[in-house]
């Protein structure tokens, strides 16, 4: 038996197995995972996914509707669409500290709109998105356009897609200059689309944005209560155009949180923090969530979350300043320590080979998805040979 996985039993070493399979074919996105959990599939994942998109209006008798706009494939403007039942819902996206969920339906009156209606090549049935005006055909299809088909981006933890909707770096940067001028635009349709697109994408790609936000827009946005679901991804996005002012505002509500141990939206005002007054701001994060053992569990979450979008991104604050963020997190909080094992695996951070090996030895961790997250690490550790030599073979003591 090879030293490498001496301390694995076989139960863990089959589990092992199987997670590392779904793992590599489920996970592929890189969107900001503090905006988009991908457990809900935006309408511009459906529009990827679609072969057909056309917008079509009513006509004659129920049921009935003639394509008046062609967005995406082979079919041609007059075509005529016989489907009964077809509605307009809206299902708006609502922001939790879970990520992007499913809000409460709603039924707009079309008010003589055409809606947009996707189909599968494999499926005679369409599917309506809701009601857009025709004007925003060209919109939709530069934003279709965007998707090129390009290389599957690389899996990064811990975000999961229910979707084939994979866009390249390139592809990213032509979507999101689509989207940005249509957020909170006065068509809803066209506004929850460009939220969508703008709450999936990479948060290094969304940093590129900055010369063209509006702050005062954004903390309208933020500050009006019917938007309240989309103030983690405005938050990210305040960050990054702000100021010092911003800066110190932010802090304030951070402040305000930790005294109440609230933990809404603290994940994005953390990152946006991080943003503006980076790196220095890590060692603040050490010793107020880490080291703190007051500190609830949600706001270590928010923490480790925020640290992981800029670890992500390797903008204003290095990977190479979150990797040691990780490690002091392991020492402080060995019962936790897997939280953030597969994130480390991603970026081929070995550094925490010794202390995980420690942690196996010592039992520190009792959670099972936890012990699976260090085992994928050390599995994958190029140095866990030389950390697991003494150890006896677990087979044996079996």
């Amino acid at each position: 038996m090879g030293m490498k996985s001496v301390f694995i039993s076989r139960s863990a070493r089959m589990l092992l197995g199987l997670g590392l399979m779904l793992l590599s074919f489920a996970s592929d996105a890189r969107a900001c995972a503090i905006c988009f959990s991908g457990l809900t599939v935006t309408p511009g994942q459906k529009l990827d996914a679609a072969d057909e998109a056309v917008l079509a209006a009513p006509f004659g008798s129920q049921g009935h509707f003639r394509v008046v706009e062609t967005v995406k494939g082979a079919g041609a403007d007059g075509n005529i669409i016989m489907q009964p039942g077809l509605a307009t819902p809206i299902a708006d996206a609502v922001m939790s500290f879970d990520g992007l969920t499913q809000g409460e339906g709603k039924q707009p009156t079309p008010e003589g709109k055409p809606l947009l209606l996707l189909r599968d090549k494999d499926s005679d049935t369409w599917t309506s998105l809701g009601a857009m005006a025709a004007e925003y055909a060209g919109w939709l299809r530069q934003l279709v356009e965007t998707k090129r088909g390009g290389e599957r981006p690389k899996r990064v933890w811990p975000q999961l897609t229910l979707t084939s909707s994979y866009l390249s770096d390139a592809e990213w940067r032509g979507r999101i200059a689509v989207v940005i001028p249509r957020l909170e635009s006065p068509e809803p349709l066209v506004a929850a689309i460009a939220y969508g697109e703008l709450s999936r994408a990479p948060y290094a790609i969304t940093r590129l944005l900055k010369p063209r936000l509006d702050a005062g827009q954004i903390a309208a946005w933020i500050n009006d209560p019917k938007l309240a679901s989309r103030q983690a991804a405005y938050t990210l996005l305040l960050g990054i155009v702000g100021g010092p002012d911003t800066a110190v505002a932010l802090e304030q509500q951070i402040d305000a949180a930790m005294k109440a141990r609230d933990a809404t939206n603290l994940s994005a005002m953390l990152a946006a923090d991080l943003e503006l007054r980076g790196p220095i701001r890590v060692d603040w994060i050490e010793q107020t969530y880490f080291a703190d053992h007051q500190r609830t569990l949600p706001e270590i979450q928010a923490a480790l979350l925020a640290l992981s979008v800029h670890g992500g991104a390797e903008g204003t604050v290095p990977r190479r300043r979150v990797v040691e963020a990780y490690l002091y997190f392991i020492k402080a909080r060995k019962p936790m320590a897997g939280f953030v094992a597969i994130e480390l695996a991603d970026w081929e951070a070995w550094d925490a080979t010794a202390d995980y090996v420690a942690i196996i030895r010592s039992k520190s961790v009792k959670d099972p998805a936890e012990l699976f997250g260090i085992l994928s690490y050390l599995k994958l550790s190029p140095l866990t040979t030389a950390q697991t030599a003494s150890l006896p073979s677990t087979d044996q003591q079996e």
